[in-house]
C-alpha cells in the first residue's frame, strides 16, 4: 500500500464570489510543485484552526473544481454566511485573502462515472454542484440522461459544458434543507428510460434518504448501478452529521 501522502503547504491565489451562493477559492503557490496531474473530481482536505478549546485542525473534504498544473479551484455553498450558520470552511473561504496559506491534505482520486451504461442519472444541491459540474463535462460525450440540481436563486445557475444527449434541471429553494422532497420529486418524476441507467446522487440528509428509497426500492439500483451519499444534514454541525451518516448506513445496509 503506498504511503499517505503529507499534508502541503498551499497559498491562496484569489477568493472570489462565483454566484449569490457559491464562492471560489483558488489555491497554487510551491505546494503544487509535486501536486498528482489530472486531479480534477478528486478531492482535498482543508486542515483548518483548531476550534476555540481543541488541539487538532479542523479537517474538512472538498471536490477540486478544476485542477491545472499551478492552481486548485475549490467552490463552497453557502447556506448563510452569519457566525450561527457559517460552518468553518466556509468561515475561512469567505474570510481569507490573497497571499494566506493553508494546510491541505490528500489529493484523494477522482471517481468518474462508470462508463457502459444507457443513461445517467445525477442529482444533488448545491454542495454536490461542483462534482456533478465535473462528472458531466468528464462523462462520455455520447451520454444521455438528465442532471437535476438544487440552488438558491436564479442566478446559482452555472455554465456546465454537458454533453448534447443530457438535460440539466435546476430547482430553485431559498432555504436549503427545508425541502426535502424537492429533489427527491423531480427524480420521481423523470420518466425512467429503457436500458440501463447508473444514478450518481449527492445531498442533504433527509433528501438523500427519499430518493434512496426510490432509487434502490421502486429502481431496484444496487451497488453497482448508484453512487449515493449525504454531505451535510440541516440543522446540524459536522460532528454530529457524521454520526447521523453512520447510524443510517448500519440501519439501511
Amino acid at each position: 500500500m503506498a504511503d499517505k501522502p503529507s499534508p502541503r503547504t498551499m497559498t491562496v491565489l484569489s477568493s472570489q464570489r462565483l454566484t449569490p451562493a457559491m464562492h471560489r477559492v483558488t489555491l497554487g503557490g510551491e505546494g503544487m510543485a509535486d501536486f498528482p496531474t489530472g486531479q480534477q473530481g478528486g478531492y482535498v482536505k482543508l486542515m483548518l484552526d483548531p476550534p476555540v478549546g481543541g488541539s487538532k485542525p479542523n479537517v474538512r473534504t472538498y471536490t477540486i473544481r478544476n485542477a491545472r498544473a499551478d492552481a486548485l479551484d475549490l467552490d463552497f455553498a453557502l447556506h448563510g454566511e452569519g457566525e450561527d450558520s457559517a460552518g468553518p470552511a466556509t468561515a475561512w473561504a469567505l474570510g481569507v485573502s490573497g497571499g494566506e496559506t493553508v494546510m491541505v491534505g490528500g489529493p484523494g482520486p477522482a471517481k468518474p462515472l462508470p462508463g457502459g451504461f444507457d443513461h445517467y442519472l445525477l442529482a444533488g444541491d448545491m454542495t454536490a454542484l461542483p462534482a456533478i459540474g465535473v462528472n458531466l463535462e468528464t462523462m462520455d460525450r455520447a451520454g444521455r440522461g438528465l442532471a437535476v440540481i438544487e440552488v438558491q436563486d436564479e442566478a446559482d445557475r452555472q455554465d456546465i459544458d454537458a454533453p448534447a444527449g443530457v438535460e440539466i434541471r435546476w430547482l430553485v429553494n431559498p432555504r436549503p434543507g427545508t425541502r426535502p422532497d424537492l429533489l427527491a420529486d423531480a427524480v420521481r418524476a423523470w420518466e425512467w428510460p429503457s436500458g440501463t441507467t447508473y444514478a450518481w446522487v449527492a445531498s442533504e440528509f433527509s433528501a438523500m434518504r427519499q430518493m434512496r428509497d426510490y432509487l434502490r426500492g421502486a429502481r431496484g439500483l444496487g451497488p453497482d448501478s448508484l453512487y449515493i451519499s449525504s454531505y451535510w444534514k440541516s440543522g446540524s454541525d459536522e460532528d454530529r452529521h457524521r454520526v447521523a451518516k453512520r447510524a443510517d448506513l448500519e440501519t439501511a445496509s
